[in-house]
């Protein structure tokens, strides 16, 4: 009997202490005088997403809709206490002038699995700042020029796919699928030299272990948030992010790459290049397999899949607005004429002003990162949230975030905010400050010039050959997915294609 009565209070006791640590955490902006929405306790204020209500971009999008006049309000992602800034110079101020303070992301992944902790997103410190440096050259300007071709190839392959499969009469396709199979293409050439036809061969193993480990609107989504909160819970059950299949295929491609280059004296142009050349140098750091294998992965998640999604949402809003698609079009044979059908890097990246306007109206309203992240790594005085508020000093751990969602859909800054309008971007409408949808500061994405061309060449190729229209099976409006953790369609993306009917515009 005593051995119970003690098992049963200490029971209690731990009970008692894990219910008033939860309190103390989701007092915290209570006693800071923060704005915030009153949270629940154990959920905080994710309880909506948890319980898939709401999409979590537009959760938070509430929640900083819900006090206009503040510059940041507190939010409870479970038990974590998160400052939502909602000030577009505040923002600024913490991620570029104070960047110091704040330059990093949390790691959302442990160590335990490498090549998915140590690539460019997860690293701090330091040694973010030498692979930054060190990747960084992989992306400019010269070399989107280099990888133009390569990624016109793509794009070839694949409207040459949709237009003899298509036909006249035309074909529904899920479009998420489709254009993974573009992205998985550009990648594999762009980033690891290897040519993929991902239509002609459409079970290779870059796209199966692509489409098979990057679906964040079930699995993945569940682990994501289970390793976010619950680190140690994952390390004791060996919770992965990523198979070990897909960890040995990646480390593969980038080994046997290194041998094959360092055997035949082989340079090219790309991330596995860079990485490389380290081994020779006398300062700086030398990065071994395990760590370019993780940039290569990180490449590769984010063209596959990011740049994919982003893609479904700019195809959908085009093949929905025929008034789009028809000034679009336009633009597009005037480049066709003006290059005798063979459009150059100069043309379509740099030229084609509607085009610009179209790709970034729907990245405006679809950003696919709802909000984005920092860490407080220095302490750092915020300006009080409200007038009548006080002056809050954030310690190194403190979190803060940025919703791109909630700003550009914000109709302070956005006439008419959730309305696909590409004219906003021809008219000098935009403010810049609150135009986030790759990030800002020193962490901006790395590759988000890579993406934008990607998606430029894509679309242009597609309406180019074929005619995109919304088909029985297309939810429009669309409806954003309420398990996923990234911005994404419910239900997914459907479209009838159908080879274009009207003459060659070189002609």
């Amino acid at each position: 009997m005593m051995e119970l009565s003690t098992l049963l209070l200490t029971i209690l006791t731990a009970g008692m202490c894990l219910y008033y640590f939860v309190l103390s955490k989701v007092s915290h902006f209570e006693k800071l005088k923060v704005p915030h929405l009153r949270p629940i306790p154990f959920l905080g204020n994710m309880a909506p997403y948890i319980f898939q209500r709401i999409s979590l971009a537009e959760l938070i999008c509430r929640v900083y809709n819900l006090f206009p006049e503040a510059k940041y309000v507190g939010f409870y992602d479970v038990t974590r206490p998160v400052y939502l800034i909602r000030d577009p110079e505040l923002i600024a101020t913490i991620a570029i002038k104070n960047f110091d303070n704040f330059c990093d992301h949390r790691n959302f992944v442990n160590d335990n699995e490498p090549m998915a902790s140590k690539n460019l997103f997860g690293l701090q410190g330091d040694h973010w700042r030498e692979m930054r440096k060190l990747l960084s050259p992989a992306f400019t300007s010269s070399k989107m020029k280099m990888m133009f071709g390569l990624i016109c190839e793509c794009a070839d392959n694949f409207t040459n796919f949709l237009v003899t499969q298509s036909g006249k009469i035309g074909k529904t396709y899920n479009m998420k699928e489709t254009l993974c199979r573009y992205t998985n293409d550009v990648v594999a050439t762009c980033a690891f030299g290897i040519s993929v036809d991902s239509f002609k061969n459409p079970n290779n193993e870059f796209f199966l272990l692509g489409r098979d480990s990057f679906t964040f609107d079930g699995r993945l989504s569940i682990i994501f948030f289970i390793h976010s909160h619950f680190p140690l819970l994952t390390k004791l059950l060996k919770l992965r992010m990523f198979s070990p299949k897909m960890e040995r295929f990646f480390k593969d491609i980038v080994s046997s790459s290194v041998k094959v280059r360092d055997e035949q004296g082989i340079v090219r142009p790309d991330l596995i290049q860079l990485m490389m050349e380290t081994r020779n140098k006398d300062q700086g750091p030398a990065f071994d397999i395990d760590e370019m294998t993780a940039q290569a992965f990180i490449f590769f998640f984010g063209g596959f899949d990011s740049v994919s999604t982003a893609m479904c949402f700019l195809v959908h809003e085009v093949a929905t607005k025929p008034d789009v698609k028809n000034k679009l079009r336009e633009e597009i044979d005037h480049v066709l004429r003006q290059t005798n059908g063979k459009p150059t890097y100069e043309a379509i990246n740099n030229s084609m002003k509607y085009l610009d306007a179209v790709v970034n109206e729907s990245l405006r309203l679809y950003p696919v990162a709802g909000f984005l992240d920092r860490l407080c790594v220095k302490e750092f005085d915020l300006p009080p949230a409200t007038s009548d508020g006080e002056s809050i000093t954030l310690k190194p751990g403190d979190a803060v975030w940025f919703s791109s969602y909630a700003l550009h859909r914000d109709p302070k800054y956005y006439s008419q905010p959730n309305k696909f309008d590409p004219d906003r971007f021809l008219n000098d409408e935009v403010d810049n400050s609150v135009y986030i949808p790759f990030g800002l500061g020193p962490r901006i994405c790395l590759g988000n010039r890579f993406a934008l061309l990607q998606m430029k060449i894509m679309l242009f190729y597609l309406l180019w050959r074929c005619d995109p229209e919304p088909d029985a099976k297309t939810r429009d409006p669309i409806t954003l997915d309420k398990r996923s953790f990234v911005t994404m369609a419910e239900g997914g993306f459907w479209l009838k294609l159908r080879a274009r009917k009207s003459k060659d515009p070189v002609a």
